[in-house]
């Protein structure tokens, strides 16, 4: 009986904060989401030798070689005593890395802090509030 009531406007309003709601909530995981990509591509991008890596099918080793204009890296696997080996891997392949996103220093952090919040003496303090 109630709906039978409602003016026809209403289910159409209802609909449409809907739609606007499935908008929105697909904007942000969108974003997030080409976040979360950008930070792995950075993190593959800073790779370089010495960093410790585990590729995609399981090898891990330590990264001797990387070739920026092919998109590779050489992997050294193996010890001393079993003998070591040289493995050619493209950059996609990292699974896992130690390697560590340098973030670039803006101009903000810079800054010196800001001078006079040293503690001031009470002789100081006495004098600040009596003026």
């Amino acid at each position: 009986m109630l709906l039978a009531t409602l003016p026809e406007w209403v289910p159409w309003v209802v609909i449409g904060a809907l739609i606007l709601l499935l908008i929105v909530w697909m904007f942000f995981t969108s974003k997030k989401r080409k976040k979360q990509e950008q930070d792995a591509q950075d993190l593959i991008n800073a790779v370089k030798p010495g960093n410790k890596v585990k590729t995609i099918g399981g090898v891990c080793g330590i990264v001797v070689e990387v070739d920026n204009e092919e998109n590779t890296f050489v992997l050294e696997t193996g010890t001393e005593q079993s003998g070591k080996s040289y493995i050619k891997f493209d950059r996609q392949a990292i699974y896992q890395t130690d390697a560590v996103v340098e973030k670039p220093v803006s101009g903000k952090d810079k800054e010196k802090p800001f001078e006079g919040t040293e503690e001031k003496s009470d002789e100081e303090q006495t004098a600040d509030d009596e003026n």
